[in-house]
């Protein structure tokens, strides 16, 4: 006949349970009332500072955008947007017809001799 023992609290519980274990802080250092203030309030400036860093970094690039510039075109005979969009395209030459219409308020895509374009430069 044996009889099992059962370990120590504090090996078994190891200080993790609140019914065994001190109620001390573990640094020995005790916070008054003025001081959780105090790293309270250090906490909130931190966080406020940061986030204004983050929000500063994340609009940096709407600063840098300019206003685009027109020259201004007359239209000779015979030409069609595609040929005014291609002449002064240096890529993609349906965006410029695009970026044409649009500072243009052009509706359609005829144009007509004689007509005034603006024509977006880069």
């Amino acid at each position: 006949m044996s009889t099992a023992t059962l370990a120590s609290n504090t090996s078994v519980f190891q200080g993790f349970s609140a019914s065994y274990a001190p109620s001390t802080n573990p640094s020995g250092a005790r916070i008054t009332r003025r001081g959780r203030l105090a790293r309270t309030l250090v906490v909130a400036s931190l966080t406020v500072v940061l986030a204004a860093g983050f929000a500063a970094k994340s609009s940096g690039g709407d600063q840098s955008a300019s206003a685009p510039t027109y020259v201004t075109v007359v239209v000779p005979g015979g030409a069609t947007l595609w040929s005014v969009a291609s002449a002064y395209s240096t890529g993609d030459v349906q965006a410029m017809v695009e970026q044409i219409r649009e500072a243009n308020n052009l509706t359609g895509y005829g144009l007509a001799a004689g007509q005034k374009l603006r024509v977006p430069t880069k």
